[in-house]
């Protein structure tokens, strides 16, 4: 194998399939990213061997096609220090020594044989649609948040989709929020609901960074599988198996109080008071007041912790309804307000024990559930 590409598509390439290489594994040679080369491409392609893969092809003139595996860490910190000029590789027959020069650079990485990779199964064409990058990049960061980070509920580790000729909607929960999106699409496609790791969908949103044109989602035969083909770049995921919870249930559909509000001020006020309510079990307070006359309503934003003192803030707001009072976990609240991508968003509540409902205005395609923390008032 001997080629030539530039430092900048490389870097790029290696931090992009690196993303699959898992923390701790009991096969080494996951630690490894392969490279491919043939044609004018150089294939990276790396994975964990059971939940992820991620190749990644990168221009390059290849004077002798050929395979080899490098230590992911070693060749990436390595290739990420280089100057942005031209980077040569070689392989010397049989060897397993990699040789990598660049600009004054030079140095020589061990290879395993490309032979002993795990194969990363083809993903058929049993059904696809196509997707717009930007949308699909928003509804996985609307949601994929609110997943669970414990594999006690292996289920609620993932993102469900549920997938019709009209819609698709993409849905998270663990147990404490819920998060839901809705994209309308308009294809002829088979209904199903799925659900995607959440980690996965993690790594193809940061992909979908890089692209602006449509991504086609493809879906194994045996309903095992799931890929996604940015074009230069494809990952592929293991579908979790089992029944996701009726979360259409959990929504509720009336409210005690609407209360509208600036999206930026009130994440400015939640990370203010979010620095006591670190000392506080995380407990940030709001209390709504509609305004009197002309007068604006007003949203209270305040945490406490004993012996450490406490923090008031105060926004304006259009409250309607009853005065309200609840109380959220700050980060779950910041959670939802950060990926909003409008100026104003509303929370419906009921009561203080009852969960509160964070939508954008003028968009139904998102809506946020999160449950009260339980203080004395």
């Amino acid at each position: 194998m001997r080629l030539s590409c530039q430092q900048e598509q490389l870097h790029r390439g290696l931090s992009a399939v690196a993303r699959a290489i898992p923390a701790r594994t009991t096969l080494p040679i996951t630690q490894h990213i392969l490279f491919d080369a043939s044609g004018d491409n150089v294939l990276l392609s790396a994975t964990d061997a059971e939940t992820i893969a991620i190749t990644y092809s990168i221009p390059a003139e290849i004077d002798e096609p050929g395979s080899i595996t490098m230590p992911s860490r070693l060749v990436s910190d390595f290739v990420a220090t280089l100057p942005s000029e031209t980077i040569l590789l070689s392989l010397a027959g049989r060897a397993k020594q990699v040789s990598l020069s660049c600009a004054r650079n030079t140095a020589s990485i061990g290879g395993l044989d490309p032979e002993d990779f795990p194969p990363i199964p083809p993903v058929d064409n049993a059904a696809s649609l196509t997707l717009d990058s930007d949308r699909l990049r928003k509804a996985i960061n609307q949601t994929v948040f609110a997943a669970a980070t414990d594999d006690s509920r292996p289920v609620l580790t993932g993102v469900n989709i549920e997938i019709s000729s009209d819609e698709i909607c993409f849905a998270a929960a663990d147990g404490f929020r819920l998060s839901v999106h809705t994209m309308d699409i308009q294809q002829d496609v088979e209904s199903r609901s799925v659900i995607i790791p959440a980690r996965a969908l993690g790594e193809l949103s940061r992909l979908l960074t890089e692209t602006s044109g449509d991504v086609v989602m493809t879906f194994n035969s045996s309903g095992t599988q799931v890929q996604f083909d940015l074009g230069h770049a494809k990952l592929v995921a293991q579908l979790i198996q089992g029944s996701f919870p009726n979360y259409n249930q959990l929504i509720p559909s009336d409210s005690a109080t609407h209360t509208e509000f600036s999206v930026s001020e009130l994440i400015r006020e939640t990370r203010i008071a979010s620095i006591f309510a670190r000392d506080g079990s995380g407990i940030v307070r709001l209390v709504g007041s509609p305004g009197e006359g002309n007068a604006p309503g007003r949203l209270e934003i305040t945490a406490r912790a004993d012996e450490v003192g406490d923090n008031e803030g105060e926004i304006d707001a259009i409250v309607e309804g009853e005065p309200t009072q609840i109380a959220f976990n700050g980060r779950y609240l910041l959670d939802a307000l950060q990926v909003m991508d409008t100026d104003r968003a509303v929370i419906d509540t009921s009561s203080p024990s009852s969960p509160g409902i964070i939508r954008p205005v003028a968009d139904e395609s998102f809506v946020h559930v999160v449950m009260p923390m339980f203080v004395q008032w």
